[in-house]
């Protein structure tokens, strides 16, 4: 398949209430063994791919290591990539779409984009990363490429235990950066049935939810609407925890 075609089947795979559920990689191998299990797509997790490469998550890996590692992915397999892109690696938007590009040219079709101040704290306002999220849109096109952007907001990050009033606020987010090109809303932190199901009733973009502490089966999550759910570090962390346990058998016995 075409980068393309691969990008419109990563987006038909979104279907609200019959969620794609992605198990993420943080390297070749891993992506390769998820594909063998019979995932119809792979996503990069930053934080367990910085974390396989000796790094913390929040862009400390080095770009061209990033860049490298995201490509030997998508090398290594025949379906459709999204890669976890953080906060693009600028807050300058010409700097953005460059990295942009450059990310398009490992093949992948997906992103992860995200809205929280990578290197400072708190979240670009909503007008703000609308603007970056259509400098993504405008490079994508350049290339001639469907990217599809999966936005993700960070508020319930950020208001974790407040999250209730800010349910408005994502959905009005998700409607920015809709007009501004984004393909879906992503919400980790998210738990309560109940609010996730508001989002998915307001929000004009599929939802994405990320498994964690107190989110539902993936059941529950079709019946309210759910269109993706995401593994994040999870498959890394079991990984090393398999790892380690063998381990301990050899040098304790």
């Amino acid at each position: 398949m075409t980068q393309n075609e691969k990008a419109r089947q990563f987006s038909a795979l979104h279907v609200k209430g019959n969620p794609l559920q992605l198990f993420n990689a943080w390297d070749a191998g891993s992506a390769k063994a998820i594909a063998a299990a019979g995932a119809p797509a792979i996503a990069t997790s930053s934080w367990a791919v910085a974390a396989a490469l000796g790094y913390r998550d929040g862009e400390d890996l080095p770009l061209p290591l990033a860049l490298e590692t995201i490509g030997r992915v998508a090398a290594a397999v025949e379906i459709p990539v999204s890669a976890d892109f953080e906060g693009g690696y600028s807050d300058d938007d010409a700097t953005l779409a460059e990295n942009v590009a450059r990310l398009l040219d490992t093949g992948i079709v997906g992103i992860n984009f995200e809205d929280r101040i990578v290197k400072g704290s708190g979240l670009y306002s909503r007008e703000r990363q609308a603007e970056r999220i259509a400098a993504i849109r405008k490079a994508a096109d350049r290339r001639g490429v469907d990217l599809f952007i999966n936005a993700r907001t960070d508020l319930f990050f950020e208001h974790f235990k407040d999250a209730e009033n800010f349910v408005d606020e994502a959905v009005d987010r998700a409607r920015a950066y809709a007009e501004a090109g984004a393909s879906s809303l992503f919400v980790p932190g998210l738990v309560d049935d109940r609010l996730i199901e508001r989002v998915v009733k307001g929000s004009v973009l599929p939802v994405n939810v990320m498994v964690m502490d107190g989110v539902s089966t993936p059941d529950r999550l079709a019946a309210l609407g759910v269109a993706r759910i995401s593994f994040g570090n999870i498959p890394y962390v079991e990984a090393m925890g398999a790892l380690g346990a063998a381990a301990k058998q050899v040098y304790s016995s």
